[in-house]
């Protein structure tokens, strides 16, 4: 099972990373280099539990169509994003968000996934996903966090 972990530090207090994570206009504007955006679903203002959105965006010279749904949700300590449709043969998104001791915030995002396919899908995420998808949420969470300088 591929899996990788992403740690940001955020200068804001937790509820406030929350909130900024699940607002799907501010995840759009996080991944303008892949040309996301919503086009099902909640697509606007901030997702909560069992709510469903559907992106769409290019990467790796595709464009691809994701539909997740919030199936977590403990404001402000963790929600969990989990793929209905889309690429993935699995795709599980943890985010979670602890206080620093100094009014700032520690974002920890867990991703479980899988690709299709499966030898040939294993090989691919173990040689080029992994370190995609790493770069990805590091990139969206280096926007978000900008948000709060």
């Amino acid at each position: 099972m591929p899996n990788f972990e992403v740690v940001t530090a955020v200068a804001a207090p937790p509820g406030q990373v929350f909130a900024v994570c699940l607002d799907v206009e501010a995840h759009t504007r996080s991944m303008t280099d892949s040309s996301e955006r919503a086009v099902g679903g909640k697509t606007r203002g901030e997702l909560a539990l069992g709510d469903t959105v559907t992106f769409q965006a290019r990467h790796l010279g595709l464009t691809w169509r994701l539909k997740a749904r919030i199936t977590c949700y403990d404001r402000p300590r963790c929600f969990v994003d989990e793929q209905e449709s889309g690429p993935f043969k699995r795709w599980r998104h943890a985010h979670h968000f602890e206080p620093d001791g100094a009014g700032g915030t520690i974002m920890r995002d867990v991703i479980d996934f899988a690709s299709p396919l499966g030898s040939v899908g294993r090989i691919v995420d173990g040689l080029l996903l992994r370190r995609y998808m790493r770069r990805l949420i590091s990139i969206r969470n280096a926007y978000l966090a900008s948000t709060f300088d």
